[in-house]
């Protein structure tokens, strides 16, 4: 591990960076991307970004949203590499991984209990509420002026991943950066309509059949949402990846752990879990491969919908 100090020297010492996020990037992921490349273009340094999938429609209003590259599309790769709120460097998918093993110098920021330290330079925060708080106080480290569009981004990210600062992981530091933010010219008028009520009706159609795939253990701790990919297939959605659709499992009175099943082409099953605070959802995550945090983890399993969903739901309810 390192100091922030020790990763805002060396990274103000070299002037070309890629930015690399990971897989099914959320709103942190993004907000921590497009924040730190507007700072480190505004301090003359050569920046490109890279995901292994487009960036979600709800983020397209964040200044250089425009500028992430896909695996095909990008043409020259900086050999110093920033992995952003990447518990490990394999989560930003196996075509990205492979355009950037020649590399130079790598640094990781990231707020994962998990997190290996797998780079050069390490900052692990898991006291914070997401890497945009981190790359907050990054910024703050170094010779720029926060921009208007920086903060926005980089409010974004702290919003999504504090559930609008509902979330347990939410910290008086956590809403003291986000006041700085407003303070640099971060519009909260603009994030609440922009990631809130701008909601597509594709996305509306993906609640819809995971609201009727609804279910419920017998004692009511555990409900869980299924998504068979032939359903997302036959609205176009394949594709779409709501951030907030599990939380309406959680919503329910007398749930402690929401579960989303969401099936992929090839046998697989992404599998997003969600706590109330007592089970520790992170731990059930790493049975099956997975990781993130104590109320809010991801795990993808091999095996057909209901087959994966017996497994994962005997195992919930083992530890409730």
């Amino acid at each position: 591990m390192n100091k922030l100090k020790e990763i805002a020297s060396k990274v103000m010492d070299k002037d070309d960076f890629l930015l690399v996020g990971h897989k099914a990037p959320d709103g942190d992921c993004i907000g921590s991307m497009l924040g730190l490349y507007l700072g480190l273009k505004a301090m003359g340094k050569r920046v490109g970004m890279l995901l292994s999938e487009p960036v979600p429609p709800v983020y397209h209003y964040l200044s250089a949203a425009e500028q992430v590259k896909l695996p095909g599309e990008i043409q020259f790769i900086p050999k110093n590499l920033i992995f952003l709120d990447c518990s490990d460097e394999q989560r930003v998918g196996q075509e990205v991984f492979s355009l950037i093993q020649e590399r130079n110098c790598s640094f990781n920021i990231d707020h994962h209990q998990s997190n290996g330290l797998f780079a050069d330079f390490n900052y692990i925060d898991t006291s914070a509420a997401a890497t945009a708080e981190i790359i907050s106080e990054l910024l703050l480290l170094m010779p720029i002026n926060i921009s208007a569009a920086m903060a926005d981004a980089l409010l974004a990210g702290i919003i999504m991943d504090t559930g609008c600062f509902l979330n347990a992981n939410t910290t008086a530091k956590t809403l003291r950066i986000a006041a700085e933010l407003l303070n640099f010219g971060a519009s909260v008028n603009l994030a609440r309509i922009s990631l809130f009520e701008s909601k597509s009706r594709k996305e509306v159609l993906i609640l819809q059949h995971a609201l009727q795939h609804l279910d419920f253990s017998s004692d009511g701790k555990i409900a869980w949402m299924s998504l068979p990919y032939h359903e997302l297939v036959a609205i176009e959605a394949e594709d779409l990846y709501p951030e907030g659709l599990i939380n309406h499992t959680r919503m329910i009175e007398g749930v402690e752990v929401g579960i989303l099943f969401r099936e992929m082409p090839a046998g697989k099953v992404k599998v997003g879990f969600r706590s109330r605070g007592q089970v520790d959802v992170a731990a059930l995550a790493a049975q099956f491969g997975g990781g993130g945090h104590r109320q809010a983890s991801g795990a993808q399993c091999e095996g057909k919908l209901e087959e994966v969903k017996s497994i994962i739901i005997q195992a919930v309810e083992d530890v409730i």
